[in-house]
Protein backbone atom coordinates (compact mmCIF):
# COMPACT_ATOMS: atom_id res chain seq x y z
CA UNK A 1 0.00 0.00 0.00
CA UNK A 2 1.39 3.39 -0.89
CA UNK A 3 1.56 6.06 1.75
CA UNK A 4 -0.27 9.37 1.95
CA UNK A 5 0.63 12.68 3.57
CA UNK A 6 -2.28 14.30 5.38
CA UNK A 7 -3.17 17.98 5.76
CA UNK A 8 -1.31 18.04 9.08
CA UNK A 9 1.98 18.20 7.12
CA UNK A 10 4.15 21.17 8.13
CA UNK A 11 6.32 20.95 4.99
CA UNK A 12 9.48 20.45 7.04
CA UNK A 13 11.20 18.52 4.20
CA UNK A 14 12.39 15.70 6.50
CA UNK A 15 10.51 12.97 4.63
CA UNK A 16 11.53 13.99 1.12
CA UNK A 17 15.23 13.59 1.87
CA UNK A 18 14.68 10.12 3.36
CA UNK A 19 12.68 8.60 0.48
CA UNK A 20 14.90 6.17 -1.47
CA UNK A 21 12.47 6.14 -4.40
CA UNK A 22 12.16 9.92 -4.73
CA UNK A 23 8.40 9.50 -4.38
CA UNK A 24 7.85 12.58 -2.21
CA UNK A 25 7.46 15.98 -3.80
CA UNK A 26 6.99 19.46 -2.46
CA UNK A 27 3.47 20.75 -3.06
CA UNK A 28 1.46 23.67 -1.80
CA UNK A 29 0.70 23.64 1.08
CA UNK A 30 1.68 20.06 1.99
CA UNK A 31 4.01 17.49 0.46
CA UNK A 32 2.62 14.66 -1.67
CA UNK A 33 3.65 11.05 -2.27
CA UNK A 34 3.55 9.60 -5.78
CA UNK A 35 1.79 6.22 -5.31
CA UNK A 36 3.48 4.88 -8.45
CA UNK A 37 6.91 5.33 -6.82
CA UNK A 38 6.11 4.57 -3.17
CA UNK A 39 7.09 1.04 -2.09
CA UNK A 40 6.91 1.82 1.65
CA UNK A 41 10.69 1.36 1.46
CA UNK A 42 10.33 -2.34 0.55
CA UNK A 43 13.63 -3.32 -1.04
CA UNK A 44 15.52 -0.62 0.83
CA UNK A 45 14.60 -0.66 4.54
CA UNK A 46 12.54 -2.66 7.04
CA UNK A 47 10.12 0.23 7.61
CA UNK A 48 9.06 3.38 5.76
CA UNK A 49 11.70 6.00 6.43
CA UNK A 50 9.34 8.92 5.88
CA UNK A 51 7.13 7.78 8.76
CA UNK A 52 10.19 7.31 10.99
CA UNK A 53 11.37 10.91 10.51
CA UNK A 54 8.03 12.75 10.36
CA UNK A 55 7.83 15.08 13.38
CA UNK A 56 4.03 15.43 13.22
CA UNK A 57 3.00 11.86 12.32
CA UNK A 58 1.08 12.95 9.23
CA UNK A 59 1.98 10.01 6.96
CA UNK A 60 -0.59 7.22 6.77
CA UNK A 61 -1.48 4.25 4.56
CA UNK A 62 -3.28 5.38 1.42
CA UNK A 63 -6.67 3.60 1.33
CA UNK A 64 -6.92 4.30 -2.43
CA UNK A 65 -3.66 2.45 -3.18
CA UNK A 66 -3.78 -0.89 -1.39
CA UNK A 67 -0.89 -3.23 -2.28
CA UNK A 68 0.46 -6.38 -0.70
CA UNK A 69 4.14 -7.10 -0.05
CA UNK A 70 4.58 -8.94 -3.36
CA UNK A 71 3.16 -6.00 -5.30
CA UNK A 72 5.47 -3.61 -3.45
CA UNK A 73 8.47 -5.84 -4.24
CA UNK A 74 7.45 -5.92 -7.91
CA UNK A 75 7.16 -2.13 -7.99
CA UNK A 76 10.60 -1.85 -6.34
CA UNK A 77 12.12 -4.10 -9.01
CA UNK A 78 10.53 -2.07 -11.82
CA UNK A 79 11.85 1.18 -10.32
CA UNK A 80 15.34 -0.34 -10.14
CA UNK A 81 15.15 -1.22 -13.84
CA UNK A 82 14.39 2.43 -14.65
CA UNK A 83 17.68 3.60 -13.12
Amino acid sequence: MALLITDECIACDACREECPNEAIEENDPVYIIDPDRCTECVGHFDEPQCIAVCPVDCIISDPDNVENIDELKFKFEKLQEEE
